[in-house]
């Protein structure tokens, strides 16, 4: 079957999936969900279940990022199970999941900058760090960070149900696009992920050069400093897949129109990149990147098997 649409006035052909390239695709996006969910489950239950991580800061901003990454997984996936499903929902509840959905996006960015920020401390002033990293602190940034990505996304549901309250009573292809159209809403969310991302940039680009200074002014070799810059090049690497989403509505435009063949199929590939490769990411920069939490990883996971055997 084939698909009629226009882009700015452009005719354009747009081919649909068959039966059997749907399941495939959605089997695939959820067997890829659950088996990142599951090894960020194992990241969560060791984090729990050993007092040396939960008293420490960098370990507690790592377990929110992966608990913070299972529900964004979890959101996109049934998203992108609902527009196979059922093409259109309830605009409520497309606004509840995209809720959730932006709430976890702009909390990711936030945290990553804050992570790094705990390793320039850490590296730059050591003396300084169990009193600026207590605790308390932490959670307290981590509070700033859902108050920030809430007061950032929230005006927009008010603004669109004080504006469209008819949009409550019918469904809609649930995608951002389609409930945020007025061109006030769309300029907003230019300008605060601009300022989001950039400011992320600046922390991660700052953090950075500093503990490559004091690296490099170190006369022994500081192993520690070497293995935070290392984990900041990975945590930018995570931000620029995050500012993918920026050019999203461009590129999907530009496929359409020049390769209508195979617009569905690039889709589908943006889709994990944007959606699933970063979420897989996280427990690879700490879980085993970590020779703490490794051991204690592998240790768990040598239990469980043990276990399985003598069942």
């Amino acid at each position: 079957m084939n698909l009629s649409s226009a882009q700015n006035g452009t005719a354009v052909v747009r081919y649909s999936d068959s039966f059997s390239t749907i399941i495939a695709k959605n089997v695939t996006v959820v067997l890829l969900g659950i088996s990142i969910n599951y090894l960020n489950g194992t990241l969560i239950y060791t984090f729990r279940k050993h007092q040396v991580f939960n008293h420490n800061p960098r370990y507690i901003l790592f377990i929110h990022l992966v608990v913070n990454d299972m529900i964004q997984l979890t959101t996109a996936i049934t998203l992108f199970v609902c527009t196979y499903v059922f093409y259109t929902i309830n605009t409520f509840l497309c606004c509840f999941i995209l809720t959730v959905a932006v709430f976890t996006s702009l909390n990711t960015p936030l945290n990553l900058a804050v992570m790094a920020v705990e390793c320039y401390i850490a590296v730059c002033f050591p003396l300084q760090h169990p009193q600026l990293c207590n605790i308390k602190n932490i959670y307290i940034v981590i509070g700033c960070m859902w108050a920030l990505s809430i007061l950032s996304f929230l005006p927009d549901i008010f603004f669109l149900a004080a504006t469209e309250p008819v949009l409550s009573l019918s469904t809609v292809f649930c995608e951002p696009s389609q409930l945020f159209r007025n061109p006030i809403m769309i300029k907003k969310k230019e300008v605060t992920y601009s300022v989001y991302f950039v400011s992320v940039w600046l922390v991660l680009t700052y953090t950075y050069v500093q503990i490559f200074l004091v690296a490099r002014s170190a006369k022994t070799p500081n192993s520690d400093a070497k293995k935070a810059r290392n984990t900041i090049l990975l945590h930018s690497f995570q931000v620029l897949l995050c500012m993918l989403t920026y050019v999203f509505s461009t590129v999907q435009q530009l496929i359409l129109i020049l390769f209508p063949r195979i617009y569905i199929h690039f889709m589908f590939v943006w889709y994990i990149l944007l959606q699933i490769l970063p979420r897989f990411l996280s427990p690879i920069v700490y879980g085993l990147r970590d020779n703490m939490f490794r051991k204690h990883l592998k240790k768990h996971l040598s239990c469980s098997a043990t276990h399985s055997l003598r069942v």
